[in-house]
């Protein structure tokens, strides 16, 4: 499948959980295996007036690392948490947040993912986190 239909078949069928946080996938590179998902939020998902509450950086990170896994492999049919290390660098605020993810290494049931969440160029979060993978019946 191209970039392009990756990229329009993600903005189709946003689970509720992305499409609350205002996701839409900007751009797929197969080459590095590197997605790139912008986050649109108000201040409705901020504390202290106009921070970035932690729990959604986190969702924004963890849904992005599970996306990429599944624009590698098709045969994917679930891919959820294990375990999700999140470090917060600096407050994000309302507004759009760009989150980009990688594997670091995708095994038979077991991935290994990275994500960097950014806001204006300014790097707000980064993740590693630890997935199960399961795949369709051939």
């Amino acid at each position: 499948m191209s970039p392009e239909a990756i990229i329009e078949r993600l903005n189709a069928q946003w689970e509720p959980c992305s499409a609350m946080l205002g996701a839409h996938a900007e751009s797929w590179h197969p080459e590095r295996q590197e997605l790139v998902i912008a986050f649109t939020v108000d201040e409705g998902f901020c504390h202290s007036g106009d921070v970035l509450q932690g729990g959604f950086s986190a969702s924004m990170l963890d849904a992005t690392m599970a996306y990429v896994a599944l624009c590698i492999d098709e045969r994917i049919e679930h891919i959820p948490s294990l375990e999700i290390k999140v470090s917060f660098i600096a407050p994000g605020h309302p507004g759009t947040l760009l989150c980009t993810a990688r594997p670091v290494r995708l095994g038979g049931s077991i991935g290994f993912l990275e994500a960097e969440l950014h806001q204006n160029d300014s790097l707000v979060a980064t993740a590693s986190g630890t997935y199960r993978i399961v795949r369709r019946k051939a």
